[in-house]
């Protein structure tokens, strides 16, 4: 899993079933993660809003865009 130094931020939006789908994703690999509505914030829906679900490790600042499965996000996360 991802080093210390690492949190991981899933960027989504409510009622986005590809959202849904990187979140179970992340669920499967038992890792912790913050859920980011990017609605709730102008500058990250200009950034991520025709790239979500998104997910970011932000001690190591990079990025894992849709679409992925379970072995791309299990590799993404050092798994």
């Amino acid at each position: 899993m991802p080093s210390k130094a690492c949190s991981i931020i899933l960027y989504h939006t409510d009622a986005c079933h590809l959202c849904e789908l990187a979140a179970g994703l992340l669920q499967q690999t038992q890792v912790t993660f913050v859920a980011q509505d990017i609605c709730d914030n102008d500058k990250l829906a200009e950034v991520y809003g025709t790239r979500i679900p998104v997910i970011k490790k932000t001690g190591c600042n990079s990025e894992l865009n849709w679409p992925f499965d379970l072995e791309a996000l299990e590799e993404f996360l050092g798994a």
